[in-house]
């Protein structure tokens, strides 16, 4: 299990078989929807996301994983909703992190376009999870080269998941809740305004049929916002599906 950087060797998806998430019509970004006006400015790479308003993350089946248990590196192809490629993503890890603490490790992704361009960075330092330890919680951040874009970082509750979406300053901008079962066909976390006035979007957790789900923690999932949000938010709720994945759907079946 060699610990090299990933590079994307393998060529983009066709027909992931995934529904688009039921979406509302949203508020336009005129101060009543929930978000500030978009920025216009963005760091390279984030162009590709500016028209989108869904996004789709497919996790690669890893064999070795399947038939032994060992942990190994996570590794994502995202597509928009008409399967078309949007970013490769691949993560960076030791493999003692990945044997010894298994879905709460620290580590790194990288997310490549499709001519292998690096685009974004999420980083995932190791947390605590759970009612008992509200000081130690769950943070994920988003970077482009060493710029922070924004970040996702639990909050402490007894009983549905809950976590803010922030910007580059730390202030939330977006909300985060998940249900209080998990273990349904399809999973829904909503995303909502900070006064909870507005559903601004979902990440859905998506079925991946009884083999993949049953023999393997290969997962798939779809996220919804409006087309007019901020690119660096959508980088971030990109990230935060990553930190769902892993709290919540990372465990061996």
């Amino acid at each position: 299990m060699s610990d090299q950087k990933y590079y994307a060797p393998y060529p983009p998806p066709s027909g992931l078989g995934m529904q688009p998430p039921v979406a509302t019509a949203p508020p336009q970004a005129d101060g009543s929807g929930g978000w500030s006006q978009p920025n216009t400015t963005y760091p390279p790479g984030l162009e590709s996301l500016m028209g989108l308003d869904y996004l789709f993350v497919n996790q690669k089946v890893e064999l070795l994983q399947a038939f032994t248990g060992w942990e190994t590196k996570n590794k994502y192809v995202i597509t928009d909703n008409k399967g078309e490629l949007v970013f490769y993503m691949a993560e960076e890890s030791g493999i003692c992190a990945r044997l010894c603490m298994g879905s709460y490790r620290s580590c790194e992704f990288y997310l490549y376009d499709k001519n292998q361009r690096e685009v974004l960075r999420l980083v995932r330092p190791f947390r605590c999870d759970g009612c008992c330890c509200p000081c130690y919680l769950q943070v994920l951040e988003v970077y482009s080269g060493s710029t922070l874009l924004g970040s996702v970082t639990q909050e402490w509750t007894c009983w549905r998941p809950k976590f803010y979406v922030r910007d580059a300053s730390g202030e939330p901008v977006l909300m985060i809740k998940g249900p209080l079962l998990r273990f349904c066909v399809n999973v829904i976390f909503k995303v909502k305004s900070m006064d909870e006035k507005h559903r601004v979007g979902v990440i859905r957790k998506q079925w991946s049929g009884f083999a993949r789900e049953m023999f393997t923690v290969s997962d798939k999932f779809g996220i919804n916002f409006p087309r007019d949000l901020d690119a660096k938010m959508k980088a971030v709720l990109l990230g935060a599906t990553v930190l769902i994945d892993f709290m919540y759907f990372e465990q061996d079946p």
